[in-house]
């Protein structure tokens, strides 16, 4: 190729490569436009809705944004189309993954995607829920990443942040699945996110207190913010080796599941334990609210004395809070209805099949006359009755007598003293804490009501 030749070719690459530029920029402009459009929108559509809106506050949510960029690296070589059905169908398979860990979407705002645990229905493991799917996204965006560049291919960066914080919600229309989040937490994860690295899950001090026992994590720096003392911000790299199922970190084994549902149980108790103060009949003045939180706390107490693990500590906890919840509907054959309670609720909270059952198992090693032949459900028996060797004893048979003689199953009290005399001395305790806490005490029972009797 002559001289002339190649300086005209190179001047017509060149006024390609500037024609090229100008296109770009325009369509980035044009981008920032709509991405403003839809942004303003969709703050308009807020204030108008809002008026009537119905707004919830929470003490604790977990907000977790992605953010996405590299757009204008990768426009040279790939369709700007194809790269937005692409993002698309990331931000679906994000959506799909928020919702396993029972993290809700917010909303998307161009590159940029938001979630939230805690919202619009309370828990305590919302924290450990968004890292949980911060963690299986990271892994579904590497392996992209890793397959567009064997191909030679560029793709899309990105860096993520987390903040734990009190927010408000505001819930759009009628479904009450479409919500908004406003509050100095959603500002806050913002700022979070700006300070992660590249291909980063950057997280708060608050965040980090709350999850820092399962991930591993890394101390980053400080975040500084107005009129507030600086945020120490962690850098979180995968589930720690301990509860995690392979050495890569992504996917909790199941001593993790059993601790994750010892901390759940809380959310659990408080809706059962709700329920059963609202729906339990007036007349149980023994088998109440009280009773059920005496027997949660007792199995817990006899179990960690007798040595069991964690998993059995929560089989145990959890059978002592669904063991009266039959009596709602009735007394007799109400171990069976706890049963019931148990297979519907449970799975709700990634109860497995194999755990319902054994809980259902030591539901019905309560009922009356018990004749528990493992460890635990000696525990529960022990749990169930352990008033009968304690100093409140009798105030707590008070209700009992109280309870029984409303149902007309005793008429007096000297009835009703006989009866307790037969049962204690036909009694016992299952477990060696059991026996070494309480008999004695039992046995001074039955000696006063001897008296009493006479």
């Amino acid at each position: 190729m002559k001289n002339d030749d190649l300086l005209k070719r190179i001047s017509e690459l060149l006024s390609e490569n500037r024609n090229l530029k100008e296109q770009l920029d325009f369509s980035q402009k044009e981008n920032e436009k709509l991405i403003a459009q839809k942004l303003t929108l969709e703050q308009q559509f807020s204030k108008i809705t809002t008026k009537n809106a119905e707004i919830k506050h929470f003490k604790m949510a977990t907000i977790l944004i992605i953010d996405f960029f590299g757009f204008s690296r990768i426009t040279n070589k790939e369709h700007s189309s194809e790269l937005i059905d692409e993002l698309d169908n990331i931000f679906l398979t994000l959506k799909e993954i928020s919702k396993k860990y029972k993290v809700v979407k917010i909303k998307t705002i161009g590159d940029s995607y938001m979630c939230a645990g805690g919202v619009p229905e309370k828990n305590t493991t919302n924290s450990i829920d968004v890292m949980l799917a911060a963690i299986e996204m990271k892994k579904h965006i590497d392996e992209l990443q890793k397959n567009h560049q064997e191909k030679g291919k560029e793709f899309w960066s990105y860096k993520m942040g987390i903040h734990t914080g009190e927010v408000s919600a505001v819930i759009l229309g009628n479904s009450k699945n479409s919500f908004n989040l406003k509050g100095e937490t959603v500002d806050i994860v913002s700022r979070v996110k700006s300070i992660a690295y590249k291909g980063e899950i950057a997280i708060s001090a608050m965040t980090y207190e709350l999850i820092k026992e399962y991930f591993t994590c890394q101390y980053k720096g400080l975040l500084p913010l107005k009129y507030k003392k600086d945020y120490e911000i962690y850098s979180v790299k995968k589930i720690k080796k301990a509860y995690s199922q392979n050495r890569d970190g992504f996917f909790p084994n199941k001593i993790f599941a059993t601790r994750y549902k010892l901390r759940q149980l809380s959310d659990l108790q408080e809706i059962i334990l709700d329920k059963l103060e609202n729906e339990l009949p007036k007349y149980l003045y023994y088998h109440n609210v009280k009773h059920t939180i005496d027997v949660i706390t007792q199995a817990e107490l006899i179990g960690v004395v007798e040595g069991v693990t964690d998993y059995e500590l929560l089989l145990l906890k959890t059978a002592a809070l669904f063991h009266d919840i039959g009596q709602i509907h009735q007394s007799q054959g109400h171990e069976e209805i706890g049963c019931d309670y148990t297979k519907k609720w449970l799975p709700n909270y990634s109860y497995e099949p194999k755990e319902i059952e054994e809980i259902n198992n030591l539901i019905m090693a309560t009922k009356l006359p018990p004749a528990p032949k493992t460890l635990l459900e000696k525990i529960m028996c022990d749990a169930d009755l352990d008033y009968l060797g304690r100093s409140d004893f009798k105030p707590v048979s008070d209700t009992l007598y109280k309870e029984l003689k409303e149902q007309k199953i005793v008429s007096n009290i000297d009835d009703w003293n006989k009866m307790q005399i037969k049962f204690l001395e036909w009694h016992q305790y299952f477990t060696n804490t059991g026996n070494k806490l309480r008999q004695v005490n039992k046995e001074e029972q039955i000696k006063n009501l001897k008296i009493e009797v006479l």
